[in-house]
């Protein structure tokens, strides 16, 4: 990987392209040119090719490239070559819908751990997974290498988990509160907010 900071646009790319080009080998399609992967992305082939030159030369001009070969590079890239444990807290409905998306996860990422500050939701089963206290979240998060967080409590009680997590040594955190969450700059915060994305549709409603 060439020495310079990559932007966060860069880095929210590369699952697209990750995602379609397993579609292809799914398809037992090669080879991919940048023009091919524009027009079924609606994006630029340039920008494409800018994208994936930030990390290496994986293409051949006239060719294109190699499916199978650049799911790999990117996988890589994204660190999912490595497997990834993810914790949650929060087992109210959209908690509940995430741990049962695991199923869809590849085995490289998938949560591992939910919690909750309810009792009436301790030991209740959720795909698998049986809802702890916040008090098992420290040490359930050492034994199992939790390396990734996920809030989806009350705003009221996002920051106070986002602290747990972090004193537990979590490095990344996906915020589904409506709020602003503060970590140290080490840690990396990602929000995921459902109503700003549906106001902003609204915008371009005739």
């Amino acid at each position: 990987m060439k020495s310079m900071k990559i932007s966060d646009a860069v880095v929210r790319r590369l699952p697209i392209y990750l995602r379609f080009l397993s579609e292809l080998a799914m398809n037992n399609v090669l080879t991919v040119s940048s023009q091919d992967l524009g027009q079924k992305l609606n994006l630029n082939p340039a920008q494409i090719r800018k994208d994936l030159a930030y990390f290496g030369e994986f293409g051949k001009k006239g060719i294109g490239y190699d499916v199978l070969f650049l799911i790999e590079k990117i996988r890589q890239i994204l660190k999912l070559d490595k497997t990834l444990s993810v914790g949650l807290v929060g087992a109210g409905n959209l908690g509940r819908a995430l741990c049962n998306y695991n199923t869809y996860l590849k085995d490289s990422m998938k949560i591992v751990a939910v919690f909750d500050a309810t009792p009436e939701q301790h030991g209740k089963v959720i795909n698998n997974l049986i809802v702890q206290p916040m008090e098992e979240l420290e040490a359930t998060i050492k034994a199992l290498q939790i390396r990734i967080g996920i809030i989806t409590v009350p705003s009221t009680a996002a920051q106070q988990v986002a602290t747990q997590f972090v004193a537990a040594g979590v490095e990344a955190i996906l915020n589904f509160a409506p709020v602003v969450i503060k970590v140290p700059n080490n840690v990396r915060v990602h929000h995921a907010d459902f109503t700003t994305d549906l106001q902003s549709l609204a915008y371009y409603l005739g």
